[in-house]
């Protein structure tokens, strides 16, 4: 399946049913939105943020909470959420190039956008997968935050704030199972993309993509995602990464 198809993916999730893109207002959550809405086969889109009609602040868990009460209080099943999320520098938040440069303020700010901020949205949201037929929770993760792919070291929070995400994600995927058999949660490393959080440190030799790129390059992976993929931690080939 090519990149330009990203309809026929979003169809192996469910026909109907309701996707919702929480950080919709960010380079990648906005290109994901766009592509589901212009689908057409979800009855409904949520995007959420912290500027929506329901305000979505990660740092926040009474919006979080209230966010997840109006999206069930609609009444459709939620068959697809993504959470494109996450900072790497700036508001609070340094890319450290050497154990000097840890700050306990910085790493703090890290972890409650990359790690606690989805943990609560799991907390709030997966309850809200049915009980039966396919459904998809996917956070954005990076390949960075891989313990055994580290070999440069340096970006000590995001990296170590992502891990702890992968961590999350697995453990939460464990308890799903349980009560939602054909439900899939993965954490989703979507490549360097020439957005606001990543460009600045894109390397030459690196595959710079277009937001709408990696968004159509991560629906078709969800697209394919069977049960036994659920707790994964896969590139947007679908390509599994070490932890």
């Amino acid at each position: 399946m090519s990149d330009s198809h990203p309809a026929n993916s979003a169809h192996a999730i469910a026909d109907g049913g309701m996707a919702v893109i929480v950080g919709a207002s960010g380079g990648i959550g906005n290109a994901l939105h766009s592509l589901i809405e212009s689908d057409h086969r979800f009855q409904a889109v949520a995007a959420l943020s912290r500027n929506s009609a329901i305000p979505l602040d990660l740092t926040d868990e009474a919006s979080i909470e209230a966010a997840a009460r109006a999206t069930a209080e609609r009444g459709i099943a939620v068959r697809l959420i993504i959470d494109a999320t996450g900072i790497l520098e700036g508001d609070g938040c340094v890319v450290e190039k050497t154990w000097r440069q840890l700050d306990a303020i910085a790493l703090a700010r890290a972890f409650a956008i990359n790690a606690i901020g989805p943990a609560l949205l799991m907390k709030h949201f997966l309850p809200l997968l049915p009980r039966s037929g396919k459904s998809v929770f996917a956070t954005l993760s990076a390949r960075v935050g891989s313990i055994g792919d580290n070999r440069l070291g340096g970006w000590y929070s995001y990296r170590a704030s992502k891990a702890a995400l992968n961590q999350l994600v697995h453990t939460a995927a464990i308890e799903l199972r349980r009560t939602r058999p054909e439900a899939i949660c993965v954490a989703m490393h979507p490549g360097t993309v020439a957005t606001r959080l990543s460009s600045r440190f894109a390397k030459t030799g690196l595959e710079v993509q277009t937001a709408a790129t990696a968004a159509s390059r991560i629906l078709q992976v969800i697209g394919t995602l069977e049960p036994a993929a659920n707790g994964a931690f896969l590139d947007q080939r679908g390509r599994v990464i070490d932890w």
